[in-house]
């Protein structure tokens, strides 16, 4: 390791306590309580006028100290608070306050046990009688820094290059309580969708991550390779084949919360690794699942924020339901002039898009030019939570056909903040449907398209034993915890994204090779 000169300083002070008989990273620790539970405990006490010491043993990261001759104060935070350490020489006497002073760093995890107080300031504390290291940080972490401006103390955030904070997110959670925030939210999240689910006698499984075929979205996967059985595996792009067959054997509700991984583009709402959200329910269709999904973030809402308004990108967004439902064909007409019923094919949609002055990528088959339209003129407008519903049969290969309404299927798609949230379907359980719809989209799209659906052979057999009639439901968790925490970039609710490679430094232009 490479070492700044104030890290070698703090590792000398490592090798110095060592020399003492004192061991930075003690194998174990005795805490009696979280700092929470002993500040309760405290104004607990005090309500009830108990007049009984409360004895703690508190640990946690040093966050500030002040050394003021025999005393020093300290204060120290662990996940659920912070609380001062009261330090005075009356209870640990002249060599115990100096080994304080001369071991102890910010950024250090402390370990202290005595007695609970309130001070003349009014700040619940801990009057230690003994304190110990539990680890030592060699590393400082990042400080807040403040400048003056129009006569003004302006305070900088303690880490704010989103680069640094995506790469050491450690650090990013260590000084930046707020960031920790939302992923706290994004945990309740989770837990709100799971619990709703649940309540609604749905069964949670788990489905293969590695698949010999990937498909039930249009995306291009990740390619692995298995050693001892010589083949090439997928990271899946989606749940839902998988899921569809758990309907086939007899499981009318299933749900699954996991990873999924797809090989394209990253942006402000795009991550190569993701977490999804997919149902399937038997009996029910996309009308169904409609009202199923606006009831399920609703109750998201009310468990995780308590309100169903929030805040994104300076406007305030509504969950509560009933969301409001346009059909794709009229959005369209309404922002184009194209009606799409009018151009069965690709040369005479392209043929009006470049009269119109579009710009868009030449030769691509009906559904893409279709999608683009979607994601150029209708997507961005829809700030309120909006389902987009009755779509092309070109873009939807897993989708029924809509009666009375040739070349149209059963699906829907859930906007809000301008982006995509969710997406549905009434399913299709026709099995000779599906294997000539897997041959049209061979037959139409190149072997690269990412927008290609593989033949899968052994789901098209389970869908011959008899799929119950369905509707499905996928909802990206980052791009919910995006809307519900208004953050702009997906890279802000993952905790660890995926970045550009970046080279080997070293730490900081004054660092050299500790000797």
């Amino acid at each position: 390791m490479e070492f700044s000169d104030l890290e070698k300083l703090r590792y000398n002070k490592i090798l110095s306590m060592r020399e003492n008989g004192i061991e930075p990273y003690p194998t174990r620790s005795e805490v009696t309580m979280t700092i929470a539970e002993a500040v309760s405990a405290f104004e607990e006490a005090e309500k009830a006028g108990t007049t009984e010491p409360i004895s703690a043993s508190l640990a946690g990261r040093l966050r500030a100290i002040r050394l003021m001759g025999k005393l020093a104060f300290a204060h120290v935070e662990d996940g659920t608070g912070r609380i001062q350490f009261f330090l005075r020489v009356n209870e640990l006497g002249e060599a115990e306050m100096t080994r304080f002073k001369e071991d102890f760093d910010l950024g250090d995890y402390i370990q202290g046990s005595g007695t609970l107080t309130r001070t003349r300031t009014g700040e619940i504390s801990l009057i230690l009688n003994e304190f110990r290291m539990l680890a030592k940080a060699i590393s400082p972490l990042p400080a807040a820094k403040d400048e003056v401006v129009d006569g003004q103390v302006v305070r900088h955030s303690v880490l704010a290059d989103p680069e640094t904070r995506y790469r050491q997110r450690y650090a990013d959670l260590a000084v930046n309580s707020d960031v920790r925030k939302i992923f706290r939210t994004r945990a309740g999240v989770v837990k709100a969708a799971r619990e709703f689910l649940d309540g609604h006698d749905f069964l949670e499984v788990e489905t293969p991550i590695l698949q010999p075929i990937y498909g039930g979205a249009a995306a291009k996967p990740f390619i692995t390779h298995h050693n001892q059985l010589k083949q090439d595996l997928y990271l899946r792009i989606s749940f839902e084949l998988y899921l569809k067959r758990l309907l086939v054997g007899g499981f009318d509700r299933v749900y699954e919360i996991g990873r999924d991984f797809r090989n394209e583009g990253v942006s402000y709402k795009h991550n190569p690794e993701f977490t999804q959200l997919e149902f399937y329910w038997a009996y029910a269709d996309y009308l169904k699942v409609m009202e199923l999904t606006e009831q399920m973030i609703a109750y998201v809402c009310d468990r995780v924020l308590g309100t169903r308004k929030v805040m994104y990108n300076g406007n305030e967004v509504d969950f509560t339901p009933p969301w409001r439902r346009v059909e794709l064909r009229q959005a369209l007409i309404d922002a184009t002039g194209i009606d799409i019923h009018q151009y069965p094919d690709s040369e005479s949609l392209e043929k009006v898009m470049l009269e119109k002055g579009m710009k868009f990528k030449p030769g691509q088959a009906r559904g893409k030019l279709i999608d683009h339209l979607l994601s150029e003129y209708l997507e961005p407008i829809f700030i309120q939570p909006t389902f987009m519903y009755d779509y092309p049969r070109d873009i939807s290969p897993l989708a029924k056909m809509k009666p009375g309404e040739p070349g149209m299927v059963e699906r829907f798609e859930g906007f809000v903040g301008g982006m995509e949230l969710c997406n549905a379907f009434t399913e299709l359980n026709d099995p000779l449907d599906q294997e000539a719809r897997f041959l049209e989209m061979g037959r139409e799209y190149e072997a690269e398209d990412e927008e290609r659906q593989p033949m899968d052979e052994d789901y098209l057999r389970a869908m011959s034993y008899g799929m119950p009639p369905c509707g499905g439901f996928g909802i990206g968790i980052d791009r919910l915890v995006m809307l519900l925490t208004d953050r702009h970039t997906i890279r802000e609710v993952i905790l660890f994204p995926h970045l550009r490679e970046q080279e080997r430094e070293s730490k900081a232009e004054n660092r050299e090779p500790e000797k």
